[in-house]
């Protein structure tokens, strides 16, 4: 582990407060690289908890640091450049200290993730059947008659059709959301207690993305995993999550309850991010509203609130506190939570007031969506 910087750290985070111990615990997480043309702050402080049996939903366009934060909470950035601060607890065992030989023997066991390239994720010049079987003997001492029979069981478990026979082939002769169902089965085939799915859903036809998000619910309930699902989609963690964690330039902006989030959200750019989402539940009588400009370089952050730059009430707070000062996660007062919903704490990083951003949401955003 390295040292990143001498910078002071926040007193206070939505995982400090926390009431005992949760499965997974991330706090303070810092995820730099370094390039040539600068350092990369792709995670800059990102902390959570999240309990088994429940579902946390990691949104933000990308660039913003989902990606990085999974692959750092498996243990796969130990191999770059990367140098990695803060702290990673699975059921209590630290991990960024970790011999990586204890990270290795967790990962696929303990915790395991489905990629967002299923293509890409798996070798191709071996058998479905033949990955799965590996991942299941690395943590089992079988023989190869065993692990094969729960391959094809898995397989069977994920929808996939004549799986006994399906097994013996190559990921090319799988459709795109045959692979996806396929790299679930390989997730789940050690039931793992941690499972982190990186946009399981990108570029599956609608329909498709409907079976695998009931298909990672279904087995959820089975095997009563603590689940991370990463999308830029928020209709996709409507489906799924019970908390959401909004990321921006490798920072958390927004986090709480999935209906808190939903319906009394409190941070600009979880506005934008609602305003973009289309809606089929009433008449969309307007243009959807994009959040203007472009994420910033994880190389040059804008100075204080990194959103300011894009952000059309930047210039509400007096003395212009957005560009000069960093807003810290600040727990959002009761009476600006949505009426009649709880759940727990919900928290944002934003300098603008709890009655500014309650009008502004009320007046202004809410009647557009």
């Amino acid at each position: 582990m390295s040292e990143l910087d001498n910078s002071p750290r926040p007193a206070a985070t939505p995982a400090d407060t926390a009431p005992g111990r949760p499965f997974l615990s991330v706090r303070d997480l810092r995820i730099h690289f370094e390039t040539d043309d600068g350092l990369v702050r792709s995670v800059d402080g990102v902390s959570f908890d999240l309990e088994r049996g429940r579902t946390l939903g990691v949104v933000g366009e990308s660039g913003s640091g989902k990606s990085v934060t999974s692959l750092g909470i498996m243990g796969l950035h130990r191999s770059s450049r990367a140098r990695i601060s803060g702290e990673i607890h699975l059921d209590g065992e630290e991990l960024i200290g970790a011999d990586p030989d204890r990270v290795r023997r967790l990962r696929g066991s303990r915790m395991a993730m489905i990629f967002q390239d299923p293509l890409s994720a798996m070798h191709p010049y071996f058998t479905v059947g033949a990955q799965i079987v590996e991942a299941y003997r690395v943590h089992h001492d079988t023989d190869r008659k065993t692990a094969r029979t729960r391959a094809v069981e898995l397989l069977d478990r994920v929808g996939i059709p004549q799986p006994d026979r399906r097994v013996d082939d190559y990921p090319h002769q799988f459709s795109g959301g045959m692979r996806q169902r396929a790299m679930i089965a390989m997730a789940l085939v050690n039931n793992p207690e941690l499972l982190i799915a990186d946009e399981p859903t990108t570029a599956l036809d609608v329909t498709v993305q409907a079976q695998i998000l009931d298909l990672i619910r279904d087995l959820q309930q089975e095997f009563g995993s603590a689940v991370i699902i990463i999308t830029h989609d928020l209709g996709v963690v409507a489906e799924l999550a019970d908390d959401i964690l909004v990321m921006y330039a490798g920072r958390c902006v927004e986090r709480g309850p999935a209906e808190q989030v939903f319906h009394a959200p409190q941070h600009p750019y979880t506005w934008g991010l609602l305003g973009s989402m289309p809606r089929i539940d009433r008449e969309q009588t307007d243009r959807l509203i994009p959040v203007r400009g472009t994420p910033p370089s994880l190389i040059n952050v804008p100075s204080g609130c990194a959103f300011h730059p894009r952000c059309p009430y930047a210039d509400l707070p007096e003395g212009g506190i957005t560009r000069t000062e960093r807003p810290e996660l600040r727990l959002v007062p009761a009476g600006s939570r949505a009426e009649g919903e709880d759940g727990g704490p919900h928290w944002s990083a934003c300098h603008l007031s709890p009655e500014d951003r309650g009008r502004i949401w009320t007046e202004e955003i809410a009647p557009k969506l």
